[in-house]
């Protein structure tokens, strides 16, 4: 078996590595008989030692081949993150596997192979080493004869800089940058990128006076009510912490947090400096109900079919609230028609109630969705929506003068108490409003639905216990 040198400009050399790969390939040379090499790198070209391989015997270049090989697009997307891994073997190993995914057609399917497994897990930490580099580069300002150039420092564990510079490229366009890390460097005047050798970096770090407004940002941002140590050196590990000028506050900052927490909570509660205006019974001579139907204090109110108001008697003594309008409501009008609201009506008459003696609406008046293709997902509704739509709920339920509201789900329960309500602690408890109303929390329809099959009937018969509530108490009264 005769030997092929295949030497790479570089260690990020993807696009050289594909030609070779193609030339080699139109050979039909097999994995095990090319020898990958970086030019420069200290093994290239040197005597074979006595436990070493063969040295390839001198090869004539080897000539690009016509793309005759169709091989998967993912695999063109996981090579091109594998190949910039700082793992010596990952040249021969992505070969190997262009290799086996045209001789072995059903590779593409095998999630398993060890080969792909071996790939995938390269190609995964080179991506959350390019995130890493986009979070952490940290930029410090030099003075030059021609302005300004901002200068970082960064120590990728990875040959990343190649990819990752376009990045920076267009996100400061109009400054004059330089990465610098210790294998490879990337320089922006404007107009190119231009990439260099490395440097150390005691050449490259320097305070500015930049820095110390950005400390004092950071110290001000700081939430100690927020501080959760673990999630954050999950997203931020320590060894990126040397290269951070922020990261020196992080230590006397989370010691100062339980005592700055306590000093926030004893805080009286602060006055909003706008509220929004409370609502007569009649709005500019409209009902709300037409008032409401041209609202757009929300984004999702220009994208919903129409504005679905609550139906029922006019004198109704309970009623139940529910999220928002899915799909069906949005396009009929009404509210719980679809199938949330079939379940609805099978419950209501399982636990002895007539959906026609009672008021149904929805927290939030407008259908918000997600298009997926042609389809529009549900989505949840935010802290905006329901803000946005409490005064037509708070108008709706001083209309009718229901005097008990049933929160379906966590969004109508929010709306209807103004604070945020756990179902899974409070389900199947009346609790009471500042108004007096007492409002009973259970789940919402939507909820049941999508729970695993063999979690639905112990849960909707729970549920139907939760709503039989509504029957005893009205017989009580």
């Amino acid at each position: 078996m005769s030997w092929h040198d295949a030497t790479l400009a570089h260690a990020a050399d993807v696009q050289g590595w594909r030609d070779t790969a193609r030339g080699l390939l139109a050979r039909r040379v097999p994995p095990e008989a090319v020898a990958w090499r970086v030019a420069g790198d200290a093994g290239a070209g040197a005597p074979a030692g006595l436990f070493d391989a063969p040295q390839p015997a001198a090869q004539p270049p080897i000539p690009p081949a016509s793309p005759a090989h169709q091989v998967p697009a993912a695999f063109i997307t996981l090579a091109e993150h594998a190949l910039l891994h700082s793992e010596p073997q990952r040249f021969a190993l992505l070969y190997r596997l262009l290799w086996r995914l045209v001789q072995e057609p059903a590779l593409r399917h095998d999630s398993l192979d060890p080969d792909r497994v071996a790939a995938e897990a390269l190609a995964r930490q080179v991506r959350r080493d390019m995130h890493k580099m986009k979070a952490f580069v940290r930029f410090t300002e030099r003075p030059t004869a021609h302005g300004p150039r901002f200068v970082a420092w960064f120590e990728p564990e990875h040959h990343i800089v190649d990819a990752v510079a376009p990045f920076f490229m267009r996100r400061f366009t109009g400054m004059h940058w330089s990465i610098v890390t210790p294998r490879r460097s990337v320089r922006w005047d404007g107009r190119a990128l231009a990439f260099g050798p490395g440097a150390r970096r005691d050449e490259v770090v320097a305070e500015d006076a930049q820095e110390a407004l950005w400390l004092t940002y950071y110290e001000h941002i700081f939430n100690p009510a927020r501080l959760k140590l673990d999630a954050m050196q999950s997203e931020m590990p320590r060894k990126y912490w040397h290269n951070l000028p922020e990261a020196r506050l992080i230590a006397p900052l989370a010691a100062q947090a339980r005592q700055r927490t306590d000093t926030m909570l004893s805080q009286p509660a602060s006055v909003p400096q706008r509220r929004r205006p409370a609502l007569p019974a009649l709005v500019d001579g409209r009902s709300a109900r037409d008032a409401a139907a041209g609202c757009l204090d929300c984004p999702h109110a220009r994208h919903a079919t129409q504005t679905v108001w609550g139906e029922g008697p006019a004198t109704a003594s309970v009623m139940l609230v529910g999220e928002q309008p899915g799909d069906q409501e949005d396009l009929a009008g009404r509210p719980f028609v679809g199938p949330a609201g079939q379940l609805l009506d099978r419950a209501l008459a399982d636990a002895g109630l007539d959906r026609g003696t009672l008021y149904l609406t929805n927290a939030v008046k407008h259908f918000r969705f997600e298009l997926r293709g042609k389809r529009r997902l549900h989505k949840s509704p935010g802290q905006r929506e329901l803000q946005a739509c409490s005064r037509w709920l708070e108008q709706e339920v001083a209309e009718v003068g229901a005097r008990r509201l049933v929160a379906l789900g966590a969004s109508a329960a929010q709306s209807l108490l103004s604070e945020r309500v756990a179902v899974s602690e409070y389900r199947g408890r009346w609790l009471e409003r500042p108004d007096g109303r007492q409002v009973l929390v259970t789940w919402h329809p939507a909820a049941l639905l999508r729970l695993p099959p063999e979690a639905q009937a112990p849960a909707y018969r729970q549920w139907v216990d939760d709503l039989a509530q509504i029957a005893r108490v009205s017989q009580a009264h």
